[in-house]
């Protein structure tokens, strides 16, 4: 994964409006099922972001439970859900039109920070 302004190039990452980091699902014991955990998402969460777009993988494997879902709608959070080259196309598009939110996509494409 390439983000646009960063010189890393990532596996898996996180990203926001002005910053990107690797996502390692270690870290919270995350695997493709039962998925996306909400201690996955808390960092971007934290950047007051309005809308999260997540990549599901290129083969969307990877799911995003119910609970985690409701976690971020009841933080006021849109959370779109998304084939990763579709989550990749959809944070461009949304950034590009001044949106301020975030995207967790697992898999290959390129973002802009």
């Amino acid at each position: 994964m390439k983000v646009q302004g960063s010189s890393k190039t990532y596996k898996d990452c996180k990203v926001w409006p002005g910053g990107s980091r690797t996502w390692d699902c270690r870290e919270t014991g995350t695997e493709h099922s039962p998925g996306v955990q909400p201690a996955d998402v808390e960092e971007v969460v934290k950047k007051c972001v309005q809308t999260l777009a997540t990549g599901q993988g290129m083969s969307k494997g990877l799911k995003v439970p119910p609970s985690t879902l409701e976690c971020l709608e009841k933080q006021g959070i849109d959370v779109r859900v998304l084939q990763t080259e579709q989550a990749v196309k959809e944070y461009d598009a949304l950034v590009a039109q001044g949106w301020k939110g975030s995207s967790v996509p697992p898999a290959d494409g390129t973002l802009r920070e």
